[in-house]
């Protein structure tokens, strides 16, 4: 990277040190539950950070992202049963998810599927894993010793440390590797968009015509984003399988793939901090409705996301930018101003 991409990453970098001292302090003055109910929100904010990824910066709308997060759940949770640990679960996860979407995203690409079908694909693919899922509750339905439990789904063995299975590691420390997972999956994100690699993507998402007739082979561009997205997504799934101790088909509801988009969506598109923000507000926002019989969560989703379209189109994150940088421009002017005026003399 050269001098003038590691001086757009400031930013990036300085988020990042926001969340380190987050991740240090919380467990310090924050209750086990809390912490617990953390963890599972920074998986949820993975998930929107790869969508986040290849729709914001990749122009994707891939409505199944919660494809790969189940997906990497699911992975994760079979392959720790049947081998005793965590360490390579995780790395199984991660491989496997990507090479399926790398799979569907070749027959998507390079079959020249425009982008409203590459929509509808993804969320096919999404419902239809939900459906299989919820069809496999006998005992003849397991993989190896993990039996896949049907709608009632299947506990995930929890994390231990790297090459010793007999080292489970406690919420508090959960919270930590999620936390960590979290910081580095938003720099490598931000890092990738500063590369050429990056930079290509979002010419490919501004003129995708343009961009080929510059020699760039835009299909292979957008199955690598693609599938570094899905790679991410597996993460959070992961995350979210220890988070919550348990994987169930719920994982891939269409209520999951509208949320993730509504998280995007708010946040905003073209950023990566915005959606992780909107994941916590909106994650911590649904459970104090949960706890009420009034309001319905799933209308109160709705409103927001139909006033934040028509209101705020661009997001919350790249509004608040916006209206900082003017301010920031305009006080040299008024400063210029008030110098100009002739001062008031008793």
């Amino acid at each position: 990277m050269s001098a003038e991409s590691w001086r757009q990453m400031r930013p990036a970098l300085a988020w990042a040190l926001i969340g380190v001292v987050f991740m240090v302090a919380a467990p310090q003055v924050l209750a086990l539950f809390t912490i617990i109910n953390l963890t599972t929100a920074i998986a949820l904010a993975v998930l929107a950070l790869s969508l986040a990824l290849i729709w914001g910066h990749g122009g994707i709308l891939c409505f199944g992202q919660v494809a790969f997060f189940g997906l990497g759940a699911y992975v994760y949770t079979i392959s720790a049963i049947n081998f005793g640990g965590s360490t390579w679960a995780i790395l199984l996860a991660v491989v496997l998810t990507s090479a399926f979407a790398a799979a569907l995203g070749y027959f998507i690409f390079y079959g020249r599927v425009s982008d409203v079908y590459l929509g509808v694909i993804t969320l096919t693919v999404t419902l239809i894993l939900f459906s299989l899922i919820r069809r496999t509750s006998g005992p003849e339905y397991k993989i190896g010793k993990a039996l896949l439990g049907g709608f009632n789904g299947v506990t995930a063995p929890p994390l231990n440390l790297p090459w010793d299975a007999r080292a489970f590691l406690f919420p508090e420390q959960v919270f930590y590797v999620a936390m960590a997972a979290l910081i580095l999956c938003y720099l490598f994100a931000a890092w990738l968009m500063h590369t050429r690699f990056g930079r290509v993507c979002a010419a490919i998402r501004e003129n995708e015509v343009r961009a080929e007739l510059l020699g760039y082979d835009a299909r292979a561009y957008k199955l690598g984003i693609f599938t570094i997205g899905a790679g991410i997504a597996a993460i959070g799934g992961v995350l979210f399988a220890n988070g919550v101790g348990r994987v169930t088909p719920d994982v891939f509801s269409l209520f999951n793939a509208a949320l993730t988009i509504i998280w995007v969506i708010v946040g905003g598109r073209g950023t990566l901090i915005g959606p992780i923000g909107a994941t916590f507000a909106l994650f911590y926002l649904t459970s104090a409705l949960g706890g009420q019989s009034v309001l319905n969560n799933n209308l109160v989703l709705g409103i927001i996301l139909i006033v934040f379209v028509l209101l705020v189109p661009r997001g919350v994150a790249p509004t608040v930018a916006d209206w900082v940088q003017g301010r920031r421009k305009g006080a040299p002017v008024r400063q210029r101003r008030r110098r100009s005026q002739p001062e008031d003399r008793a």
